[in-house]
């Protein structure tokens, strides 16, 4: 008889992705550091493209694409070399329509330019638009 021999037992530990945007504004914070002129990010949610078009209308990114390969997808953003920093705040505080001054004076360098972005019953929009439009929401990130 033969003696057998015990099976080593692999454990494989995977790292798992605990918040997408916060991956995806990294990147693109990493990629302007660097001097780059576009930068490519997966996965993509609709979090956030919708946090990528509130950037591009205040005009800090260029054009983005969004490529299928059939899984999560791929995003191609062009950087046009005006982001300083931009975040995700977690936890996502709740921000009231009154609130935003102290968020604003605590998160940007200035009240003259960057952007609060909030998810409201109205949309992923900016300070500026929920203001106008007199809702409050959940802090998602910043950029300026």
């Amino acid at each position: 008889l033969e003696a057998r021999q015990p099976l080593a037992e692999f454990i494989c530990l995977k790292m798992v992705r605990m918040s997408v945007l916060a991956d995806c504004l990294k990147c693109i914070y990493n990629a302007e550091k660097r001097g780059k002129r576009q930068v490519m990010v997966r996965p993509v949610s609709k979090v956030i493209v919708k946090f990528l078009q509130c950037m591009q209308r205040h005009g800090y990114i260029g054009e983005f694409e969004i490529v299928d390969d059939h899984r999560a997808g791929k995003l191609v953003i062009e950087l046009t070399g005006r982001i300083n920093k931009c975040g995700v705040i977690s936890p996502r505080f709740d921000v009231g329509a009154g609130d935003f001054e102290r968020w604003i004076t605590n998160l940007l360098p200035s009240r003259q330019f960057g952007m609060l972005v909030l998810t409201t019953s109205a949309g992923i929009i900016d300070h500026e638009e929920a203001r106008r439009k007199h809702t409050g929401g959940k802090l998602l990130g910043f950029f300026y």
